[in-house]
This record gives structure tokens, C-alpha cells and sequence, in this order.
């Protein structure tokens, strides 16, 4: 079954920019194996999660259609999440922060639709639709929490980068492709950690994104509610490790009680968290985010805001005083006691208000770059955004005439005003000129061999962000990522192995009988003498059967398994004590 991802009226609305990351989910390619995983993990997480986790998390296994048996196909899950207001898409891994906090903005969920390896089944740094699917998704049945997402996503994708985030998010991507793939050579991993690390030495100051991601991490991902005596999870990190979800409640794991200092605080995703960040309640985490957005340059521009900008060496925006934005790749800034009094970009450009590109100023109009001056006339208290129609004809700056404006900071306009441009509050946001020379100082920054010259009007830079005012002005279907995620291989030992696990989902389902069990623990023991999880489930069904002998020869060659592989003993006597010790809680049925 491929899962359209046609399914939900909220993905339309996503740009094109964000539908190149999706990709279809094809049901057929989840295995046998691959679902006991799921099942297994799933049965482990509600036994025990039923008594860790915030109240939200039964209730939104239900409202999201998460079942404990089968992996979720996308297309029911789109079908459920309509009634809450979200929806999801499935990608390859890892995808850019950026990208991955604009999906939230849109209320999409983001899922990595590959599960991982039964070696792994505990935990794997690579994104898995058990981490995303059950861990994200139930939370977000919960309106405020919901929303603190969706706001997350709105505010961070805004966030500015430096250059090296990007290289950090190709390289841990990486990293957890090497790392989930089966068979890798442990070199190529010690190369890959080694990378991660090098680059984690060598930041510098953290950038807007770095703090942010960090936010999102100690939140979203590895969060703690309530108090820090008695914490519960709601991070969807904890909510798919069955090993570090207990692991998180021990002593081990230091409790912090959360506020905005978690910004600064990295983590390694390959390791277990050696501390955690508890917030007393969901809204709280919105005041934080809050505190933050307010020191980020979305919301305090000026100079700093734009050589943050310069520093990322990427895409981005400013909006001036008016209400003008501006975006390209910002390259330099001429400052003057602090403020800056002309901006340029390099390369294509565009030109917007309120998130519209200006008719006539899209990157076609400027393919080279940008400049223009910012602040007010020398000696002049009004500047020219608050100057009255009287105002300007006063001071000549009307249609046909030649003006010389010398601005603070000792930049200088001359030309001719071909026109110019106002906002919706009737301020001039552009003029245009033709003959016009750009000077500060001795430096030519404009001559008139260069074509007309279009001068933005602002008193002051208002924000500074990641990304462009308005989407569709730039191609943004380039920014994929390098790696892909590596699949299991298929053997002839391998496929014998997921025929086995198929006949006994079969049993399960009432589509097999159980007198097939003997031969098929038989060739088990004979032939894969190394697999575990299927000796679970054929305890599991042997249960509440007649056959008492084979049940008892089961758990005698489990406890052998455990004595040759101590490494997974723990995973063997966890499966056996959800049969044995304990029944599951009832999840709530849908109406």
C-alpha cells in the first residue's frame, strides 16, 4: 500500500519549498521483523509509559490512531490527525532544522518513515517512525502543547544559522545513517563521531539556530513535566526509548528545573542524556519560548540582527521601519555609532511588503544585489518615511526632480526620482532614480553606468531573520540532503528469517494455526540461532495453549539465548515479563 500524501486539506497549503522532503510512505516495504519491532516496543512503552508519562500520552495514541500491533500507514494517520488540526509526511531521516520547524509551523508532523533495526531496538540516533510516530504524535493531541509546537516551528525557522550549522546537521545525519545501517565498519564510524565532535569543538558562538535547536531538544524531544521530585515524560526521545525512558527516571539523570539558560546547554544524540530539563507546565514552555524569540533578531533587528545575517553567509531577510523587506545573501554593512547606515546583499534579490514581493522588484530586477542607505537625512529631525506630501515637495523629493539626500553616516544620494512607492499607510517605503551615484566617502557604492537605482526608505532595521520574506521569490527546491538512509540488506538468511516472523503474525492474526509453531521454533533454533524476538512471540502464543512441553522449551532455550548474548538479556526477560507478569492498560476506544 503506498500512503498518498493527499490526505489531509492542511498539506496543500505547504510551499514547494517543504513537499520536496516528502516522500511516500510505501506500507510494503515494512517487514515482518520490522513490525514485531514495532509491537514489541509499542507493548514495552504503554506497559510501563502508563505510569511515567504526562496524562496526555494514552489519550493521544488513541486520537491519532497509533495502534500497538501494527506500524501506523500515514494515510490513516492524516485521516485522524484532520481532527485535531495537524497532519503528517513522511521523509528520508534527517531533514534541515529549518525545514523541519516550518513543517511545524504548518501544523505537519514530521516522520521518518524507516524503523530501526531490531540491534537497535532500544534506541538509534537516527530518526524512526517509532520515535517520530510514537513519541511525537500522541503528545499533540494536547491542545496547549499543540500549539507551543506549532509556534516553536513558526519562530524557529525564522532563526539564523551560521555557517557551520549546516555542516553540523550534515554531518550528524550522517552519523545516525552510519550508525542504524547494518553491517558498517566500526571505522567509518569512529570517522563520523570524530567529525561530529571536531565540529562541536569548533562552533564558536552558538548562532540563533544552534540555541534554538537546543530548546527544541531539551523540550520537544528529551522533556520532563511536573515537578522535579516527580517528573513525567512528554518528550517524544524518552517516549520511544524503551531503554531511556527508564533510564531517565533514576538518579542517574540529573533533573534541572527549565528556563531559558537550555538554550546554551548542547547534547550529543548518541548518547544517553546525562541531565534533563523539567518545566512545571506546558504553558510554561511558551513563556520560555517567548523570552527567548524576544532576544532573537526577528524581533530586535538593527546591527547586530544584520550581521548575524552577514555571518550566515545564507539566505535572509530584513524588514525595515516601513515595513520594506529585503532578501538575498547580506554581505556587508557600514555602521556608524552603532547603527548601520547602508546595507548590501550580493546576488539576487528581492524586495517585499508584509510578505509579498513588490510588483517589479522580484530577483529578475535585481540579480546582482542590493544596496541602499537606512536612517535619516543629515540634519533633518523627519525622516523621509514620516514626511507629509508638503514635506516632500518642500524638501524637492517629488517626481522629475534632482536631488543630492545626504544621509547620516556621510552617505550620499544624488539623481534623478523617477517615482516612487508607498505602503498601505500611505508612507514612501522606494524611490527609484536614474543618473544616480551612491557615494560614502571616497568609496562609490552606486554609479549611474549601472542602470536606475532604487533606494529603500527606512529609519531603522525592525527584525532580521532566516530565509525569505516571500517565498515563491527565490528557487528553493535545491536544499536536499547529500546522504540517504541505508536499507537492511536481503539475504537468503535474512528473507527465511522475516518468512518465520510472518508465519507467526499470521498465528496471531488467526490466520495460521498453532500447531505450525513447533516447526517453525525448530528451524528457529536450528537455523538463527542468534534472533530473540521471535522466540518472545511464540511464548506469547503459547500462553493460554495446550502445549505446556513446548511453551517450557521455549523459555529454557530464552534463558540459554540470555546466558550467550548478556547484551540483550535484559531485552528477552522485558518481552517475557509483559506475558507473564502483567496485561496491558486499556487503551480508550475510538467513538
Amino acid at each position: 500500500m503506498n500512503a498518498s500524501i493527499e490526505t489531509n486539506p492542511l498539506l496543500e497549503r505547504l510551499p514547494k519549498h517543504l513537499k520536496q522532503f516528502i516522500k511516500p510512505q510505501d506500507y510494503s516495504d515494512y517487514t515482518p521483523i520490522n513490525q514485531a519491532v514495532w509491537r514489541y516496543v509499542m507493548r514495552k512503552n504503554v506497559d510501563y509509559l502508563s505510569k511515567v508519562a504526562h496524562h496526555s500520552y494514552l489519550e493521544g495514541l488513541r486520537k491519532t490512531g497509533i495502534e500497538i500491533d501494527s506500524i501506523p500507514s500515514m494515510y490513516g494517520m492524516n485521516r485522524i490527525l484532520t481532527e485535531i488540526g495537524w497532519a503528517a509526511v513522511a521523509v528520508d531521516g534527517f531533514i534541515p532544522p529549518n525545514a523541519f520547524m516550518e513543517f511545524q509551523a504548518y501544523n505537519v508532523l514530521v516522520i521518518a518513515s524507516d524503523i530501526r533495526q531490531l540491534e537497535h531496538i532500544e534506541y538509534t540516533p537516527a530518526p524512526d517512525i517509532i520515535h517520530e510516530g510514537a513519541g511525537h504524535a500522541p503528545i499533540i493531541a494536547n491542545p496547549e502543547y499543540a500549539e507551543y509546537l506549532r509556534r516553536f516551528g513558526e519562530i524557529g525557522c525564522k532563526a539564523i544559522s551560521s555557517h557551520k550549522d549546516y555542516q553540523m546537521y550534515e554531518a550528524i545525519r550522517l552519523l545516525s545513517i552510519l550508525k542504524e545501517a547494518e553491517d558498517t565498519p566500526q571505522e567509518k564510524i569512529d570517522e563520523a563521531e570524530k567529525a561530529v565532535a571536531d565540529l562541536q569543538n569548533d562552533m564558536g558562538e552558538l548562532s540563533e539556530m544552534a540555541q534554538i535547536r537546543n530548546l527544541h531538544w531539551w523540550t520537544v524531544e528529551y522533556g520532563l513535566i511536573g515537578t522535579v521530585e516527580n517528573p513525567k515524560i512528554y518528550g517524544a526521545g524518552l517516549l520511544s526509548s524503551i531503554g531511556e525512558s527508564a533510564w531517565c527516571m533514576t538518579d542517574n539523570v540529573k533533573k534541572i528545573p527549565y528556563d531559558i539558560s537550555a538554550a546554551n546547554q548542547n547534547f550529543d544524540i548518541t548518547q544517553l542524556q546525562p541531565q534533563l530539563y523539567v518545566t512545571p507546565t506546558f504553558s510554561y514552555l511558551s513563556l520560555v519560548l517567548e523570552e527567548f524569540a524576544n532576544k532573537m533578531a526577528l524581533r530586535t533587528g538593527g546591527l547586530s540582527g544584520i550581521k548575524k545575517l552577514i555571518q550566515s553567509n545564507a539566505l535572509g531577510t530584513i524588514e525595515l521601519s516601513t515595513g520594506l523587506q529585503v532578501s538575498g545573501v547580506f554581505t556587508n554593512v557600514i555602521e556608524e555609532e552603532g547603527k548601520p547606515v547602508y546595507i548590501q546583499t550580493t546576488g539576487k534579490t528581492a524586495l517585499s511588503y508584509r510578505e509579498k514581493e513588490l510588483v517589479g522588484h522580484g530577483t529578475l530586477t535585481h540579480p546582482h544585489g542590493f544596496g541602499s542607505p537606512i536612517g535619516k537625512l543629515k540634519g533633518f529631525n523627519l525622516a523621509i518615511e514620516d514626511m507629509s506630501p508638503k514635506d516632500l515637495q518642500a524638501y524637492s523629493i517629488v517626481e522629475n526632480e534632482t536631488v543630492k539626500l545626504e544621509f547620516e553616516g556621510n552617505i550620499i544620494v544624488e539623481g534623478e526620482i523617477i517615482t516612487g512607492s508607498r505602503n498601505l499607510h500611505g508612507e514612501i517605503i522606494l524611490i527609484s532614480f536614474r543618473n544616480c551615484t551612491v557615494t560614502h566617502g571616497e568609496t562609490v557604492l552606486f554609479q549611474p553606468e549601472w542602470g536606475n537605482y532604487d533606494m529603500a526608505i527606512g529609519k531603522k532595521v525592525i527584525s532580521a531573520f532566516s530565509g525569505p520574506a516571500d517565498v515563491n521569490s527565490f528557487d528553493l527546491i535545491n536544499i536536499v540532503p547529500t546522504t540517504k538512509t541505508i536499507k537492511a540488506k536481503h539475504t537468503d538468511e535474512r528473507n527465511e528469517l522475516e518468512n518465520l516472523y510472518a508465519l507467526v503474525r499470521d498465528i496471531r492474526k488467526n490466520k495460521g494455526s498453532k500447531t505450525e509453531l513447533k516447526s517453525i521454533f525448530e528451524n528457529l533454533k536450528n537455523n538463527h540461532s542468534n534472533d530473540w524476538l521471535l522466540s518472545v512471540e511464540i511464548a506469547e502464543l503459547l500462553k493460554d495453549s495446550d502445549e505446556k512441553q513446548l511453551l517450557q522449551e521455549v523459555l529454557v532455550y530464552l534463558d540459554k539465548l540470555k546466558e550467550k548474548r548478556p547484551e540483550i538479556a535484559h531485552l528477552i526477560s522485558g518481552g517475557l515479563d509483559l506475558i507473564f507478569d502483567s496485561s496491558l492498560p486499556h487503551l480508550p476506544q475510538r467513538h
